[in-house]
């Protein structure tokens, strides 16, 4: 493309050449085989569902609503709202309750993409590493998600790992407190996230009979057992529905404790306030956040099914690439193999196809190439010499070239070589 021309590419999305695609491909790898080793099963979902299944769930808030692409799946003169799916858990809670008894207990994961518009160059299409675990394990579910999260980081060797912890219901219980409705809520725990602090005096002038400023729930970072003792001695007698929320955190920290799975309270944790009705947590490496989830135990009845508890995370692919390890090399690396016929004769052409064919099935990473084409470690020369077939292997990296009567001969001799 020439300097100044407009890309092609549509606005808000991203092409993945060989090497980024490899990382990416890592990533998705890891995270399969770790949660395979835990007992989970990988499911996929549409890429289009009804848009009715997201705003009868009530998880797309009007700003939410504005980012969907939604449009008309005509049906002759007729036809249903659909949209490019925003988020991958209510698909994934629509094939549990469709496919599965009310209450089994599931653990699915998935590697799948979500659609959400943004301004600018923002991504608009975001591939998440996801895990739903559905069905009455309590808060052992949250703990073994919480767990798992942790592996899956492990595993890429992310540094710097952080787990944040908090309660949806923590929040809820305040501003409900303070009479607000669901709407009001929402809005309101968005101005706190946003840092608008001066929420807090307006939701403070609603409950007077508090002991200690709300800013110590909202505003502090960073605490473990002793700061839940905190808030239980300063805000149950006012605000009593604060107590289930943080027994519920007070045993989840117990158990991570004598796991040394260290962790820190944040109440204020996670945007989506009306997805969740428990514990949440947040993966964070090297100081930024990778992945977030937890518990929303109201959403199988929303999409149709009976009321079944429910718990999930995901990983956001782009960040676990950037802070992984090196990928997989690619392309003309020191394993790679070519295998070129030495001229256009049927006989040659097959036998080139045939050695190619014969060196995948050892495992070796092989391109097929015509006497001008690309290079690698080592390329095979198949040729004829007194009307028998020829193997000629040359390795790039010294210039050598030695003659043999076989694939399996040429294959021999490469592996006898020292990599020095």
């Amino acid at each position: 493309m020439a300097d100044g021309d407009e890309p092609l590419r549509c606005r808000g999305m991203r092409d993945l050449l060989p090497g980024e695609m490899a990382r990416y491909r890592q990533v998705e790898e890891s995270f399969a085989r770790v949660c395979g080793e835990w007992g989970y099963s990988e499911i996929r979902t549409p890429t289009i569902e009804f848009l009715h299944l997201f705003t009868a769930t009530g998880t797309l808030s009007p700003q939410m609503l504005d980012r969907t692409y939604t449009f008309l799946d005509w049906d002759g003169w007729s036809g249903e709202r659909v949209v490019l799916r925003p988020d991958a858990t209510i698909p994934a809670a629509r094939l549990y309750v469709e496919n599965l008894p009310p209450g089994q207990i599931a653990r699915f994961f998935y590697t799948q993409n979500v659609f959400r518009f943004s301004t600018g160059e923002e991504s608009r299409e975001d591939w998440q590493c996801g895990v739903e675990l559905i069905g009455d394990l309590a808060l052992a579910g949250d703990v073994e998600l919480i767990l798992l999260g942790r592996a899956v980081l492990e595993r890429l060797g992310l540094e710097g790992l952080e787990v944040g912890l908090s309660h949806a219901g923590l929040v809820r219980t305040v501003l409900a407190a303070a009479g607000l409705d669901a709407a009001a809520q929402v809005t309101c725990y968005d101005r706190l996230l946003d840092g608008d602090l001066t929420a807090l005096a307006e939701i403070e002038a609603e409950l007077p009979d508090l002991k200690a400023p709300l800013h110590l729930l909202f505003d502090t970072e960073g605490g473990k057992a002793a700061y839940l003792a905190n808030l239980q001695a300063a805000f149950l007698s006012a605000i009593p529905g604060m107590a289930k929320p943080l027994d519920d955190l007070e045993k989840i920290c117990a158990t991570l404790d004598r796991l040394g799975c260290d962790y820190q309270v944040q109440t204020t944790l996670v945007r989506n306030f009306e997805y969740y009705t428990g514990p949440v947590f947040e993966f964070r490496a090297g100081g930024r956040r990778v992945g977030s989830g937890g518990r929303y135990d109201d959403l199988m009845a929303l999409v149709g099914g009976k009321g079944v508890p429910a718990s999930g995370f995901a990983l956001v692919v782009k960040e676990l690439v950037s802070r992984s390890g090196p990928s997989p090399a690619t392309g003309g690396d020191e394993a790679h193999w070519v295998v070129r016929p030495a001229g256009d004769d049927p006989d040659l052409l097959a036998a080139a196809f045939a050695a190619a064919t014969r060196l995948r099935k050892d495992g070796k990473r092989t391109s097929f190439s015509a006497p001008s084409g690309e290079g690698g470690r080592w390329e095979l020369t198949v040729g004829r010499q007194e009307g028998r077939l020829t193997y000629q292997l040359r390795d790039q990296r010294t210039g050598k070239t030695t003659s043999h009567g076989s694939p399996e001969d040429a294959l021999i001799a490469a592996e006898a070589t020292p990599d020095d």
